[in-house]
C-alpha cells in the first residue's frame, strides 16, 4: 500500500524539502502524509518534524527518502478532552514551548536546515518554521487551513490580554512565508501575503467497504455509525440504549479500560480510519475549525470532490506539485486580489472576535461565498471583484457612533451587531432559515431607526473577600468580570414610539393619544422561565403629582411572578423619579441583553440595574458619578425588587476596572481605590450549579441575626457606660479606664458592626449573644433592629451569634488580604492569602449560609493545594471561598498564575462533574465597570438602495 524503496523517481533533480507539523493532534499529520507521499513518489528528499507517532508515516510511505525528526515547536490548545480548551492554559503553554526558548529555537533550526541543504520549507502550520527559514536563507510556504494567530487571538479576548503580544509575533512569523496554500475549510488568515485555494487533502483508502466489515465481522445490513473525536470528552460514558435497533457504534480514540455495550466497538488506536470511515453510513466528529467559516453544505461538497477522486492521484497531488514548483524557483501569487483578500480576512477575524459563549454571530455572505469569486477549484481568480462592495458589512457599517469608544471589547462589538439585524427580523425576504424566538420578533419592533439610540455596558462581579459582611460596613475586595449586561434604551416621543400591538391597544381604549409607554425586551428568557417582554404607561409610577410609594411598587412587580424580573430595570425609572426628581415626558424603549449567567452569585442583578440606569441616565442627560449611580441601583434592589443587599455588588459594577480589584468601605460606599492584581497570582471562579438568591429566606435571615446582635452590643455598651456612671463615685478611676469610656460610648452608638474590633468582641460581647432568638422574643425586648430594609418575622428564630461575629472578623480578613497583596512577594504569601479565604469560607457555613456543592468545590481546592505534586512544585492553588450572598453560586479561587494552575482548575471542574453529573462554569477574566466604559450613542446609517 505504501511507497516500496525502489519507487521510480519522475524528476531529474532531486530537491530537499523540511515540513513542519504543529503538535496539535493527530489530523495534521496524517494529512501530511498524503503531500509528503507525492513529493516522495516524484524522487525528493522530504525530513519531517513531528512529534506524531512514526507509524503515522511509515504505514504509507517505505522509502529511504522519508526522514523523521522528532521534534515540538509549537503545542496547539491545552484541552482536557475533544471539547474543552483552557485558553488560559493554551497561552501559557505556547509561550513556554516556542516563546521563551526562542533564540535557541531559531539558533538550532538555522543550522540544522543549513545541514540538510533544504531548498523548501514546509509548515502546517508552525509559525517559528517560517522565521527560521528567512533567517537560513530558505524560502517557505505554508500548508492549512487555519493558523495559530487566528486560534489565540480568541483565547487573548477570552482570557485577557497579557498575552496578545504572542498573537503578533505568530502573525509576524507567518508573513516571512511566501504564500499559503489554503485547505478548504478555511479561516480568516490575514497574515500570509499571498494565496492558492486547492482541493481537500484526504487519505487514500487502502481497502474497500465490504473488506472492512468482513474483517470487522459487521453484516451489510447493519447500519453502522463510527465516533471519531480527538479523544473523548471527560465524563462519557455511552450507553447501549444511546443506539437505535439494528445500529452498530465504532469508537476511536477510546481509553483502553474503558467499558463498552454489546452494541459499541473498540477500534485499535492505530486503525487506519478513513477505510472504516469508508465502511460506515454515517459520522459523528468535530468539525473543528471548520464549522467557524463554511455552510455544512459547502463542506459536503469539498469531502465529496475529495472522495470522487481517491484515485486520481493527479488531483491529490495538486498541493505537491505546487511545492515542487516554488522549490524550483517558479512563482505563484494572487496578484490583484492579494489585498483586497487580506483585508477580507482582517474584517471576518474581526467578526469572529466578537462570539462570546453560547452565541454564533453571522459571517457576512461574501466570506462564505469567496470559492467562487476567488475561484476555489482552480486555486487562481477568475474575474476580479467589487474591492470596495464588503466594507459595508463591517459590525460598525450599520451604526454611526456619536459618543462613546467601544474599548475593543469584543462582546459589546456582538451586541451591536446583533442590534443591526433586529430589523431583519421582520423582513419576510431574509433570514428565512432562522428560527426566531419570541423575543427577537419583541425585539425586532421596539426601536424607532431613524432617532438615536444609547448602549451602557456593566459586568458582573467576583467576590474575592468581603461578601456578606458589606451590609455591616466591611471592606470589601471585588473584581469586575468579563461577562456583562449591555442596554440599548431609546429616548423618543410617544407619537414617534413604534408600539407593540397591545399597548396600542390599550392607549386607544384609555382613550390616550401621547402617553409616555416604556417598553422593555429582555434576552435570555427561554433559559429563565420568564417573560421576554414588560411594557407599561410611565404614568402608572405616579400617584397624582408624586411617585409611587416603593412599597405599591414592589407589589405592583410581584403581581405576576413571570414579569418580576422587570422590576430589575424599570425600578430604576422610579428611583429616578424619587430620588433625584426626574419626570419622563418622553417614551422609553430599552432591550436588556445579559451574558452574566442567574443565580451564580456574580452580581446578574446588579450588572442589570447598573447597566439600565447608566443608558437611561445618558438618554435623558443626566450626570451621574458612578458611586451615586450605585447607591441609586441599590435602593432599586432594596425598595423595588425587595432583595435585602449591601451597595458591594453594585459598587464593584459601576466603579471597578479590568483586572484590579475594587477596595471599598461600604459605609455606606467609600471606595479607596483600585489594588493591582500582582502579576504571580489569579483569581478564578467556579460555579457549584446550585442557584444562589439574596432574595432567599437564608440571606434575610443572616442580615438580620447580624442586625440583631449590632442592637445587643450597642443596649450592653449603653448599660455598661449607665452602670459606670452611677457609680462613678464608688468606682477606682483605675476601673473605669479599664474600661474604656470613649470605646464604650462609641460602640453605644455604633452604626456599622465592622467598626467593633475582634478583640473588644471577644473581651466585651461575645459571651453575652445568644446562638439564636426568636423574633418576637427580640421585638419584646429590643423593639426594633433598625435595619430598614428588613422585617422581623415574630414565628422565626433567628441565627444571632454566628451572623454577628461573622461581619467583625471579616472586615479584620480582608484588611490583611489587602495588606498582603501589596506586599512584597513572599513564599508565604499565597499561602496566608488562601488560608484567609479558607477562613472565611468557614465563617459563612457557621452563619448557615454554606451548601454541599460550594463545600465540595472548596475540598476539591484543598486536595489539589495538599497533592504531592503541588507540594513538590512550590504550590498552584492556595484557597478558595464561597461568595456573595452565599448559600450556593459560586466559589472564588486563588492561585499561582501559572500553568499548573489552570490545568488544576480544569480537574477539579471534571471531578466535581464526576461527583455531581453538573459541569461547572468557570469564570476567568475581567473587564471595565460602566463608569469607565461611560456610554455609546449610535445612530443607524440610512440603508442604501
Amino acid at each position: 500500500m505504501g511507497i516500496e524503496q525502489g519507487a521510480t523517481e519522475s524528476t531529474k533533480d532531486r530537491l530537499v524539502f523540511a515540513y513542519y507539523v504543529t503538535g496539535h493532534g493527530f489530523g495534521h499529520a496524517t494529512r501530511v502524509v498524503e503531500v509528503v507521499r507525492n513529493l516522495v513518489l516524484a524522487g525528493h528528499d522530504v525530513h519531517v518534524v513531528t512529534g506524531a507517532p512514526d507509524y503515522v508515516f511509515t504505514t504509507e510511505i517505505q522509502s529511504p527518502r522519508l526522514f523523521l525528526r522528532k521534534e515540538l515547536l509549537d503545542c496547539g490548545a491545552v484541552q482536557a478532552d475533544a471539547l474543552t480548551v483552557d485558553r488560559l492554559a493554551s497561552l501559557e503553554k505556547y509561550m513556554e514551548t516556542a516563546v521563551v526558548p526562542r533564540a535557541s529555537i531559531l539558533e538550532t533550526e538555522v543550522k540544522w536546515l543549513n545541514t540538510i541543504k533544504a531548498d523548501l520549507v514546509v509548515s502546517d502550520v508552525v509559525p517559528v518554521a517560517c522565521r527560521a527559514a528567512t533567517d537560513a536563507g530558505i524560502r517557505s510556504v505554508c500548508c492549512t487551513n487555519f493558523s495559530w494567530d487566528f486560534i489565540y487571538a480568541e483565547y487573548v479576548m477570552a482570557a485577557g490580554y497579557d498575552h496578545r503580544s504572542i498573537v503578533w509575533q505568530i502573525a509576524e512569523d507567518y508573513s516571512h512565508c511566501q504564500f499559503l496554500i489554503r485547505l478548504p475549510g478555511y479561516c480568516p488568515m490575514p497574515a500570509f501575503r499571498d494565496v492558492i485555494d486547492v482541493p481537500l487533502v484526504v487519505r487514500r483508502l487502502h481497502k474497500s467497504r465490504q473488506e472492512v466489515r468482513k474483517e470487522l465481522g459487521i453484516g451489510e445490513d447493519v447500519k453502522v455509525v463510527i465516533l471519531n473525536f480527538g479523544g473523548q470528552p471527560a465524563g462519557w460514558k455511552l450507553e447501549k440504549d444511546y443506539l437505535p435497533p439494528g445500529w452498530l457504534c465504532l469508537v476511536c480514540g477510546g481509553s483502553s479500560n474503558q467499558e463498552l455495550p454489546p452494541n459499541f466497538i473498540k477500534l485499535e488506536k492505530d486503525v487506519y480510519t478513513p477505510d472504516v470511515m469508508a465502511a460506515s453510513d454515517c459520522m459523528l466528529d468535530i468539525l473543528g475549525w471548520i464549522k467557524m467559516v463554511l455552510e455544512i453544505k459547502v463542506w459536503l461538497d469539498h469531502v465529496d470532490d475529495a472522495l470522487r477522486a481517491k484515485s486520481n492521484d493527479e488531483n491529490l497531488g495538486v498541493a505537491a506539485r505546487i511545492l515542487q514548483d516554488t522549490a524550483t524557483g517558479k512563482h505563484h501569487s494572487l496578484d490583484k486580489l492579494s489585498g483586497a483578500r487580506r483585508l477580507r480576512d482582517a474584517i471576518v477575524l474581526g467578526y469572529q472576535l466578537q462570539r462570546v459563549p453560547g452565541r454564533d454571530i453571522c459571517i457576512p455572505d461574501w466570506y462564505s461565498s469567496a470559492e467562487n469569486e476567488l475561484g476555489l477549484r482552480k486555486g487562481t481568480p477568475t474575474s476580479e471583484t467589487n474591492d470596495t462592495s464588503f466594507t459595508t458589512s463591517l459590525y460598525t457599517g450599520d451604526f454611526e457612533i456619536l459618543h462613546g469608544d467601544l474599548m475593543g471589547l469584543s462582546d459589546t462589538m456582538s451586541f451591536l451587531q446583533s442590534l443591526s439585524e433586529l430589523d431583519e427580523v421582520n423582513d419576510s425576504g431574509k433570514n428565512t432559515e432562522k428560527r426566531h424566538i419570541r423575543e427577537r420578533v419583541a425585539a425586532g419592533t421596539l426601536f424607532n431607526w431613524e432617532e438615536d439610540i444609547i448602549v451602557a455596558r456593566a459586568p458582573g462581579r467576583l467576590d474575592v473577600v468581603g461578601g456578606i459582611a458589606d451590609y455591616s460596613g466591611s471592606l470589601v475586595l471585588q473584581m469586575p468580570i468579563r461577562e456583562a449586561c449591555h442596554v440599548a434604551v431609546q429616548n423618543i416621543h410617544p407619537s414617534k414610539q413604534r408600539l407593540w400591538k397591545h399597548a396600542q391597544a390599550r392607549k386607544l381604549d384609555n382613550g390616550q393619544v401621547s402617553t409616555p409607554v416604556l417598553q422593555i425586551v429582555s434576552y435570555g428568557s427561554e433559559l429563565s422561565n420568564r417573560a421576554p417582554t414588560f411594557d407599561m404607561d410611565i404614568s402608572d409610577f405616579m400617584d397624582g403629582e408624586e411617585p409611587i410609594s416603593y412599597e405599591k411598587a414592589k407589589g405592583f412587580f410581584a403581581k405576576d411572578p413571570a414579569q418580576k424580573w422587570a422590576a430589575y430595570v424599570a425600578g430604576t425609572i422610579l428611583v429616578l423619579m424619587k430620588e433625584v426628581g426626574v419626570r419622563f415626558e418622553n417614551s422609553i424603549s430599552m432591550l436588556v441583553s445579559s451574558a452574566v449567567p442567574e443565580g451564580k452569585g456574580v452580581s446578574s442583578s446588579a450588572s442589570v440595574e447598573v447597566a439600565s440606569m447608566s443608558a437611561i441616565a445618558a438618554a435623558f442627560g443626566l450626570k451621574l458619578a458612578p458611586k451615586e449611580l450605585a447607591l441609586l441601583c441599590q435602593k432599586v434592589e432594596n425598595n423595588v425588587v425587595g432583595a435585602p443587599c449591601g451597595v458591594m455588588d453594585q459598587m464593584a459594577s459601576a466603579c471597578g476596572e479590568a483586572n484590579k480589584l475594587l477596595a471599598m468601605v461600604c459605609q455606606p460606599a467609600e471606595v479607596l481605590g483600585l489594588v493591582d492584581i500582582p502579576s504571580h497570582i489569579r483569581f478564578w471562579g467556579i460555579d457549584s450549579g446550585i442557584r444562589h438568591s439574596i432574595g432567599g429566606a437564608d440571606y434575610g435571615s443572616v442580615r438580620i441575626g447580624a442586625f440583631m446582635g449590632r442592637k445587643m452590643v450597642k443596649t450592653t455598651a449603653s448599660s455598661m457606660l449607665s452602670q459606670s456612671s452611677s457609680n462613678a463615685n464608688g468606682t477606682n478611676p483605675d476601673e473605669l479606664e479599664d474600661i474604656g469610656v470613649e470605646l464604650l460610648e462609641s460602640e453605644a452608638s455604633l452604626h456599622y458592626l465592622c467598626n467593633l474590633s475582634p478583640h473588644r468582641y471577644e473581651s466585651l460581647y461575645a459571651n453575652m449573644l445568644p446562638d439564636s432568638m426568636p423574633g418576637d422574643t427580640f421585638l419584646e425586648k429590643y423593639s426594633d433592629h433598625n435595619d430598614p430594609v428588613t422585617v422581623i418575622d415574630k414565628k422565626r428564630n433567628y441565627g444571632v451569634k454566628a451572623s454577628a461575629r461573622h461581619p467583625v472578623y471579616e472586615n479584620f480578613r480582608v484588611k490583611a488580604f489587602k495588606a498582603l497583596l501589596t506586599s512584597a512577594m513572599s513564599a508565604e504569601q499565597l499561602t496566608s492569602l488562601g488560608e484567609l479565604m479558607y477562613q472565611c469560607h468557614h465563617s459563612y457555613n457557621a452563619c448557615g449560609l454554606g451548601s454541599d456543592g460550594t463545600d465540595r468545590l472548596v475540598q476539591l481546592v484543598q486536595e489539589a493545594q495538599h497533592s504531592k505534586m503541588s507540594e513538590s512544585a512550590d504550590g498552584t492553588l492556595f484557597g478558595a471561598k464561597i461568595t456573595g450572598g452565599g448559600s450556593g453560586g459560586t466559589v472564588c479561587v486563588i492561585g499561582r498564575n501559572c500553568l499548573r494552575s489552570s490545568e488544576q482548575i480544569i480537574q477539579i471542574q471534571q471531578r466535581y462533574k464526576n461527583a455531581t453529573g453538573y459541569l461547572p462554569f468557570v469564570f476567568e477574566g475581567s473587564s471595565p465597570g460602566a463608569g469607565k466604559f461611560g456610554h455609546l450613542r449610535i445612530r443607524r446609517r440610512p440603508k442604501k438602495n
